[in-house]
């Protein structure tokens, strides 16, 4: 027997028994990963090709009457009401009796989690039908906000919303460096939906999570709170001027790292260069504020960023993880977090200096731009006098032109 020739045959393939499932729930997650295969594949707007796919389904499988099929063109209307034909679309004459509770239920809870550094927020909002019977069990939608990329990282669609918020809160309630809260709907709506755009233009989605099978139906579910009515809980990020610089180097953290004895010229050079690399890292980041500090951070400017970005001497490599550490403690100080939280981010960041000095030294992440000035400088060349680089470019065009 021939395999489908269309997408539309295969979905009608994978869904020929969508109407012998017992409730709508359980059709709901089917439609919701079939339709991610459609998210996941697609390489502009996700959220745009699936509404396109589902447009082009309805049409194409407009005429058919068998039960899997009309029931899974309700499904799949139900999960993206946007899409055009959606209204249209009619009960078939043999439709289980759970289609009717397709898409009606109701939120019964929202709540917000995270770590107490602000890395990442998990949202968490549970649902109910209106008949329980027919539509299926309470459930919950997950979805996962990392801050340091600035994008909704995962969503998971699970059922026994009470088990679900019950671990949660225990997490949370075991583990001082997490809090927990019950949360604005609309808030929750908002953050998770900007995030989530973001994440939808990506090329390649995150590698692990659900993300992709879930995501049509965490769409459909979020979609039912209310539009955004509160601000942001978050305060303005502070100054990144001179008074916060003035502030950290007269603070007892950076006397604990010797930086206030500092007085060589060279020595306090390389001293507010550091500094200005981590409010710069800090400027770089979707959410930029130069006291979220944490581990991740630590680990992104550290590791990543300071190599790809910036050009350091001798002096400058030696007084950044002096510096960092110095930071560390004061960012976790200022923002009233627990005092396990700067001693952990303090013992990661000082696990991380022989890795920092391994870039530093092999030059592996530099960005083309970065190791074209570093060659200049190691050259004798300075950076910042444009005819001195138009001389040194005339007098080695001949490497330059690979000859």
């Amino acid at each position: 027997m021939p395999g489908p020739q269309t997408p539309y045959e295969a979905v009608l393939h994978a869904a020929r028994d969508v109407a012998k499932l017992d409730c709508a729930l359980d059709a709901e997650m089917l439609g919701t990963a079939l339709l991610g295969s459609v998210y996941s594949v697609a390489v502009e707007d996700r959220a745009s090709a699936v509404r396109a796919f589902v447009t082009d389904f309805l049409a194409a499988t407009a005429r058919r009457r068998s039960a899997s099929a009309t029931t899974i063109r309700e499904v799949f209307a139900a999960l993206v009401p946007d899409a055009e034909g959606a209204d249209q679309v009619r009960r078939g004459a043999q439709a289980p009796s759970w289609v009717a509770q397709l898409g009606r239920v109701r939120p019964t809870g929202c709540y917000a989690y995270g770590d107490v550094y602000g890395d990442q927020t998990s949202y968490l909002v549970t649902y109910a039908y209106e008949d329980i019977e027919d539509g299926g069990p309470e459930h919950a939608v997950v979805a996962l906000v990392d801050h340091n990329i600035g994008i909704t990282k995962d969503v998971f669609v699970g059922t026994s919303a009470e088990r679900i918020l019950a671990q949660v809160r225990q997490m949370c309630a075991d583990d001082e460096l997490t809090w927990f809260r019950e949360e604005d709907p609309g808030r929750l709506r908002g953050e998770v939906s900007r995030h989530l755009e973001i994440t939808d233009g990506l090329s390649d989605l995150p590698a692990e999570g659900s993300l992709a099978t879930d995501r049509a139906l965490a769409a459909a579910r979020l979609a039912l709170l209310p539009p955004a009515t509160t601000p942001p809980l978050d305060e303005e990020p502070p100054s990144v001027g001179h008074d916060l610089v003035r502030d950290f180097l007269a603070s007892p953290e950076a006397a604990r790292f010797g930086l206030d004895r500092i007085t060589a010229d060279d020595e306090l050079a390389s001293l507010h260069f550091c500094i200005s690399l981590i409010l710069d890292h800090a400027a770089s980041l979707p959410e930029p504020d130069p006291l979220r500090w944490s581990p991740a951070v630590a680990g992104l400017f550290l590791l990543d960023w300071v190599h790809r970005r910036a050009v350091l001497d001798m002096d400058d490599a030696a007084m950044l993880p002096r510096v960092a550490r110095a930071w560390s403690a004061y960012a976790t100080r200022r923002r009233d977090l627990p005092e396990s939280a700067a001693t952990q981010t303090d013992e990661v960041v000082e696990e991380m200096i022989p890795e920092f000095a391994r870039l530093y030294a092999t030059g592996e992440r530099r960005s083309p731009a970065t190791a074209a000035v570093a060659q200049l400088i190691s050259e004798g060349v300075d950076p910042n006098d444009t005819d001195a680089i138009d001389a040194w470019i005339e007098a080695n065009r001949h490497r330059l032109d690979g000859n």
